[in-house]
């Protein structure tokens, strides 16, 4: 299926958008960082904020400090999540397993 062609000003709204969309994940990434938020309420938020829900848990839990790619992996196999699920996709207890094993 071809994308559909764009006018010059659709697609620079949309590059505009996505420029955001991605500052926006950015900033999160960094409040985690630095221990401005935790890890669990960002992960309980996740089904009703857009940027939350569209980040990826393996970011997600790699901007906790003290976790790396290869714990990162052990956790998520251990709650059995998919690497490549997003936020918003974690069923209730997939989210609960994730903030009992952070504990």
């Amino acid at each position: 299926m071809a994308l559909p062609t764009l006018t010059p000003e659709q697609r620079a709204e949309a590059l505009a958008k996505a420029a955001e969309a991605r500052k926006a994940r950015s900033e999160l990434l960094a409040s985690i960082k630095s221990g401005k938020q935790s890890i669990d309420k960002v992960l309980l938020k996740a089904k009703e904020d857009k940027t939350i829900g569209k980040t990826k848990v393996t970011q997600l839990l790699k901007a906790v400090p003290g976790l790396g790619a290869v714990k990162v992996a052990a956790l998520l196999e251990q709650a059995g999540i998919d690497p490549d699920r997003r936020a918003a996709g974690l069923g209730e207890r997939q989210r609960e397993a994730l903030i009992d094993a952070l504990k």
